[in-house]
Formats: C-alpha cells, sequence, structure tokens
C-alpha cells in the first residue's frame, strides 16, 4: 500500500504529474520540484503500509470529498484485498469509472450540430474569459470555424480582453458597447454564427456567484434569447471551475446545474496548486464530463481531458 499512498500523494495531492502527461511538448515538465516540496507528499512518506485509515485521510485533503472517498474506500474493502498492487487496480478502476461520463464527444457535437453554440458559464476569477480563447484556439486548429461572442457586457475590460483573443487565434468576432444588453450580443453573436456558415459559436457570460439567484436567472434569460435564432441552442453549457477551490467546485457545480443544465465542465489551474480531487465528486454527483483542463498559460495549455490518463498519472 505504501506505493499506492506515495503516488496518489505525487499527483492527487500536486498536480505536477498532471502535467507531465498534459503537455505534448519537448520541454521538460515543470513537475518533480513541485511534487517533491508539496507538503502533502512529504507527509505521505511517513505513511504506514496497510493502512486504510490513512489513505482515507490523504483522499480527503486531496480535495475528494467525504461521499466519494467513503465509496472508493468501500470498494477496496469489498474487493478483500490486502495487497498493494490489487488496492491500487481497484482504485484505479473505480477512479476511471467516475470520470468516464457517457455523453456525446466533441466530434459527435460538431457533426450533428451547425453552429454548434456553447455557452461559457462560471464565476469571476476561475479563468472564463481566457478559456473561451484557449477554446478557439483548440477549434481553430482542428480546422473549424470559429466566432466568438462578448457577451460579459458588464466587467470593465471583458470585451477588450475576449477581442485581443480573438485577434491573436485569427477568429471572428462580435459584440456590443460595454453596459449593453448580454441577451442581445448572445442574440446577434449566434445569428452571425448562423449566417457567417460558422462550424462554433461561443459565448462569453459576465461572471457571477453562484448563490445569487437573480444573476443566475439573467443567464437564463440569455439562454432563452438565443432559442429565438436556432431553437436548440446553446447546446451546450460548459462550467468552467477554478481547480484550486477544492470543494468548493461542488457547491458551484450544483447550482449552476440547477439554474442552468450543465452539459459539461472545464478545469482551470491545474498547474499550480490545485490537487484535482474534486473533478472526482463533481462527476459523480453530477455525471457531467470534464471536457477540457488547463495546465498552463500558453495558449495550447488547455487540453481535452482524458479520464484514464487522468487517473494514470494519479496512481503512477
Amino acid at each position: 500500500m505504501m506505493s499506492l499512498y506515495l503516488s496518489i500523494g505525487a499527483a492527487v495531492l500536486g498536480a505536477g504529474v498532471l502535467i507531465g502527461w498534459a503537455l505534448k511538448r519537448k520541454k521538460e515538465p515543470a513537475s518533480e520540484k513541485a511534487v517533491q516540496t508539496n507538503p502533502f507528499s512529504a507527509k505521505l512518506r511517513k505513511l504506514q503500509a496497510g493502512d486504510l485509515s490513512k489513505l482515507e485521510e490523504t483522499l480527503l485533503e486531496g480535495d475528494l470529498g467525504a461521499a466519494t472517498t467513503e465509496f472508493l474506500l468501500g470498494q477496496i474493502k469489498k474487493a478483500g484485498s490486502s495487497s498493494g498492487a490489487s488496492a491500487k487496480e481497484i482504485l484505479s478502476r473505480e477512479m476511471i469509472g467516475l470520470l468516464n461520463v457517457p455523453d456525446l464527444t466533441i466530434e459527435g457535437l460538431l457533426e450533428k450540430n451547425h453552429p454548434l453554440v456553447i455557452s461559457v458559464v462560471g464565476i469571476n476569477g476561475a479563468g472564463k474569459t481566457t478559456t473561451i480563447g484557449k477554446l478557439a484556439n483548440h477549434f481553430k486548429s482542428a480546422g473549424k470555424k470559429v466566432l466568438l461572442g462578448a457577451g460579459d457586457t458588464f466587467r470593465a475590460g471583458a470585451i477588450a480582453q475576449l477581442k485581443t483573443w480573438a485577434d491573436r487565434v485569427g477568429v471572428d468576432f462580435v459584440t456590443g458597447r460595454e453596459g449593453a444588453d448580454p441577451g442581445a450580443v448572445a442574440f446577434d453573436s449566434v445569428a452571425a454564427g448562423k449566417a457567417r456558415g460558422m462550424d462554433v459559436v461561443l459565448l462569453d457570460t459576465a461572471g457571477r456567484l453562484h448563490t445569487k439567484s437573480n444573476l443566475m436567472e439573467e443567464l437564463k434569460k440569455i439562454h432563452k434569447v438565443v432559442k429565438k435564432v436556432i431553437p436548440e441552442a446553446p447546446h451546450e453549457t460548459w462550467l468552467v471551475l477554478d481547480g484550486t477551490l477544492g470543494q468548493n467546485s461542488l457547491n458551484q457545480a450544483k447550482e449552476f446545474q440547477q439554474s442552468l443544465g450543465l452539459t459539461g465542465l472545464i478545469v482551470t489551474k491545474l498547474d499550480g496548486t490545485a490537487k484535482g480531487g474534486a473533478l472526482f465528486p463533481v462527476s459523480r454527483e453530477l455525471s457531467l464530463p470534464v471536457r477540457f483542463v488547463g495546465v498552463g498559460e500558453a495558449v495550447e495549455d488547455l487540453i481535452p481531458f482524458d479520464p484514464e490518463k487522468f487517473v494514470q498519472a494519479i496512481l503512477g
């Protein structure tokens, strides 16, 4: 069990290993130092083999939450295994199962919808506008025609920030003046995307606290307006979660899910102190697929999420 604890500490509790599989570049991932100096990893090196109570503590500290931790430990106990290899195999299988949420692939969504309209939502500070710019780069690199709709008309500088991304990536851009009705901007964006033969329309929205019902109602209104152009739109509603927030991510996701009916998640900031474990309870309780993860500042540092590779990075 010792090797199991150590490997969990090196990735669930220190996101460096995730960077290793995520960044498909020739430079050496800046992971080893981060893992070695991670206080959780140092603690895990002192664990005694065969102690499930310590494994429980480790998973909880990794932001998996009480319910998900109890579930995973229960699966290990049911197998009646005492060997580290068997426990690791069970844990790996169960973790992958939690993240493997059945849904259409992005390729399937693109084939089905023309244009594919994606509403991107989240609280202030999660990295939503930057993520939209990186999404635009991802789709553009795949040969898709992309349009960005600057629906965050209230935050100072949000329109200019998204316009900078549109120019940088080389995609179409629609906006209104600062303070304009975000519903009108969303309407114009989807209408333009449809008229111009776009493959993807990405709608930026104003960041809002998930606890403010009036602000959530505004998002509902934006989605209703979009349906006047394409009745099925937005086809996808993706929540951007700050990976450093831990269990607070689950509360956010629940509120946005209840109000809007989310279809996917994007988790940012997994290149810093984020532990990554919160992905498991969110997927388990809400059955939402993680579409992308952000692992750095560069435009290519938003990558499609792979559950098996993510768990492999965690368990080694």
